[in-house]
């Protein structure tokens, strides 16, 4: 293993010993793929899914635009690895250098005191899974990806793949060829859950691949709100995660879906994340980018039928050595559609950060409604912010609205602050959290004291 780097302020850059069952070599081929596919037994429709996805992925290009990712080394990264023999139902059951690793983090706490269910993944493979009595006698299903094509494949198999499919991307493609873990969530028709659905995922090797894949059907007048997490240990290589999101929403269900990205800064983040929104359907995104080398993420509603609603909300903070290109793109495809985006991003210490969306207006969207807001900190010269929004309106009676603000922290209010009795690192923290209040306040109390934690330890020395 390569020596780690200092920890600094990344609290959960603790490499773990890595005692697995089984690890396949580095490097990618048609080899790789079916023997990923034999180690999880998988049914022939899967086997043929990922064969073709390989060949797809051969053929496609890396992205012509955002950010440069000619430095990934593909053949570099180890694809699949296997900790644990199966997934467990209780904490004390895992690995002891697994199961400290959450401790650490503080997984087994927060499902104890906040949450109705947790997947945790761990490299490859999800290795605790537990739901609640209430929720299961309900009829909702938490599982792992694995687990669901196996034991789902009635529900599984005619979404799997068809929001995104591996010709989305060339990143879609690799997910779809090498997958692993991930989340399946089904909620019932009229079924609400009040307390949150929770998926961690932890890359703990170096060079490796993680490419969870996650599906979640909320059917018709179900409600419910689902967060993802992720961390790794801090290498002097890098690592790579392409997770692949799919989420339909029947009609009249609502969906929230919470990520808190905070990878160590030697991880490319390349996502892809769509949902569909049927009639009366509200599909809401509240992304948290902290982390990862460079992070691309534009989650996705396609506002399906009359009166679907979409709704992201995203904030991003670029450090030194960070490339935070996030945004989402609402494609209206119904009458009396609703969209709103809201990204506010932080530049500092060198950092470079990017909204890049779209609004799509198609003409059998009548009375379409669409607004989109990014607002921009840079806090030093050295630190950059761009935007790059896209607007197309193919039909009519639409009514769209976008606005732009780039500011640097007032210094009027850092000496309001300061004399007050606030330090000048307390001034601009708090200033920065105000500046991302309106969307940190949706995410559940705890998280919420964590995140603005994290973003004061991110502020430390940052303004030049």
């Amino acid at each position: 293993m390569k020596k780690t780097r200092p920890r600094s302020e990344y609290r959960y850059g603790f490499p773990m010993p890595q005692k697995y069952i089984l690890k396949i070599k580095k490097g990618l081929n048609l080899n790789v793929v079916r023997r990923i596919s034999q180690v999880k037994s998988e049914p022939l429709w899967m086997k043929r899914f990922r064969r073709q996805a390989y060949q797809i992925f051969l053929k496609e290009k890396m992205p012509p635009w955002g950010p440069d990712l000619s430095r990934i080394d593909l053949n570099g990264l180890c694809y699949y690895i296997k900790p644990t023999e199966g997934a467990v139902s209780s904490w004390q059951d895992l690995p002891e250098e697994i199961k400290e690793t959450y401790d650490r983090i503080g997984i087994p706490e927060a499902e104890k005191n906040l949450l109705a269910g947790v997947n945790a993944q761990y490299e490859s493979q999800v290795v605790y899974e537990n739901i609640s009595r209430q929720l299961n006698e309900k009829g909702v299903i938490f599982c792992s990806m694995d687990t669901a094509v196996k034991k789902y494949p009635s529900l599984v198999r005619p979404h799997f793949g068809k929001l995104i499919p591996p010709g989305d991307n060339k990143f879609a493609a690799l997910n779809s060829a090498v997958w692993s873990g991930g989340s399946f969530v089904y909620i019932p028709k009229g079924v609400k859950i009040k307390q949150p659905l929770q998926a961690y995922f932890r890359i703990n090797a170096p060079n490796f691949g993680q490419f969870e894949r996650t599906l979640i059907i909320a059917d018709e007048g179900s409600q419910a709100h689902y967060i993802e997490g992720c961390t790794a240990p801090i290498y002097s290589s890098d690592s790579l995660h392409a997770g692949v999101v799919e989420i339909f929403v029947k009609k009249g269900a609502q969906l929230r879906y919470t990520a808190v990205q905070n990878w160590s800064k030697n991880v490319y983040n390349l996502v892809t994340k769509r949902a569909w929104v049927g009639e009366d359907g509200r599909m809401e995104w509240v992304d948290g980018n902290l982390g990862s080398k460079v992070n691309m993420k534009y989650p996705s509603c396609l506002l399906a039928g009359k009166k679907a609603e979409g709704r992201m909300l995203s904030l991003a903070l670029a450090s030194r050595g960070q490339i935070q290109d996030s945004g989402a793109k609402m494609i209206h495809l119904a009458p009396k559609t609703k969209s709103k985006i809201i990204a506010k991003s932080v530049s500092k210490s060198g950092g470079h950060s990017s909204y890049r969306g779209l609004i799509q207006i198609s003409p059998q969207a009548k009375d379409a409604k669409a607004s989109s807001a990014c607002d921009t900190l840079i806090l030093d010269r050295q630190s950059r912010s761009d935007t790059y929004p896209i607007i197309r309106v193919n039909g009519k009676r639409a009514a769209v609205q976008h606005e732009a603000t780039t500011e640097r922290l007032a210094a009027e209010k850092l000496f309001y602050l300061n004399c007050r009795g606030f330090s000048n690192h307390q001034a601009e923290s708090l200033l920065v959290n105000g500046f991302f209040d309106p969307i940190v306040r949706l995410i559940p109390l705890e998280y919420a004291l964590e995140l603005n934690r994290l973003i004061e330890l991110e502020m430390e020395g940052s303004v030049g």
